[in-house]
């Protein structure tokens, strides 16, 4: 289940999924824009590249806004930060992270929103938990087939 925790100025959501499958697997689902609405319910689609420093535009079937995060770290197999925003006024950040486990891989999804405007935008954000847990449950059923 993803936690969600906030304050003032910071909202953050989470999940943890553990996939029976190496990493390689779940980094090729991950980078894969063209390929993403095939196993992930919560995309609609993404153009752009999945590489280091390529500005992305997503759809979501939540709304009809595109959003625009940047790819700001990409480190094969391991960890990937989307960003969106300009901090300190709105930021909102996604960090991908894979650990090998014995059994496969431990797979962690975090959004973090920051900045003076959040107050104000709070209110007209979804409620992510629901959205995260489902990315994961079909990142690991999309793995393990």
């Amino acid at each position: 289940m993803a936690d969600k925790t906030e304050s003032l100025f910071s909202l953050r959501y989470a999940v943890t999924v553990s996939i029976a499958a190496p990493p390689s697997t779940v980094w090729a689902k991950l980078t894969d824009a063209k390929g993403f609405p095939s196993w992930n319910s919560t995309v609609t689609s993404i153009e752009g590249p999945i590489v280091l420093g390529q500005k992305l535009a997503i759809r979501v079937p939540v709304s009809d806004r595109v959003f625009s995060p940047k790819v700001v770290v990409l480190e094969p197999e391991q960890r990937m930060v989307w960003r969106d925003g300009f901090f300190p006024m709105f930021e909102g950040a996604r960090t991908f992270t894979l650990t090998r486990e014995a059994a496969g891989t431990r797979f962690d999804m975090d959004e973090h929103f920051r900045g003076a405007m959040l107050p104000m935008i709070k209110g007209s954000l979804p409620d992510f938990a629901p959205i995260f847990d489902r990315y994961a449950a079909d990142l690991k059923a999309a793995c393990e087939r």
